[in-house]
């Protein structure tokens, strides 16, 4: 079973800088691709990034390519999300999603994600 729990959202100051993470209490993500995805109040789910188990197919979404950065260690069993220049409208509440890499444009639709974490938030505001 696989149980993800995001970390290291919180406030900061537009142009400032986060980096979150996605871990599993349960199995080991080694195998799966992650997605990252997010939410915003008023707003339908967005996907973000999303990785393949291998590193081999990597996605971003137009709004954040050139400002986020997905990376896996599987060795700590974690995938993070280097999020620079924030923005107001990057504010949302952040999820990450394991499952199958269905290609890259599926993945950041959600599809071929089975397993989803309780999200952190984000907020960027001055």
């Amino acid at each position: 079973q696989v149980q993800l729990v995001e970390s290291g959202g919180g406030l900061v100051q537009p142009g400032g800088s986060l980096r979150l993470s996605c871990t599993s209490t349960g199995s080991t993500l080694d195998r799966y691709a992650i997605g990252w995805f997010r939410q915003a109040p008023g707003k339908e789910r967005e996907g973000v990034s999303c990785i393949s188990s291998l590193e081999d197919i990597i996605a971003y979404a137009d709004s954040v390519k050139g400002r986020f950065t997905i990376s896996r260690d599987n060795a700590k069993n974690t995938v993070y999300l280097q999020m620079n220049s924030l923005k107001p409208g990057d504010t949302a509440v952040y999820y990450c999603a394991a499952g199958v890499m269905v290609g890259p444009t599926a993945a950041l639709k959600g599809y071929g994600m089975d397993y989803w974490g309780k999200g952190t938030l984000v907020t960027v505001s001055s």
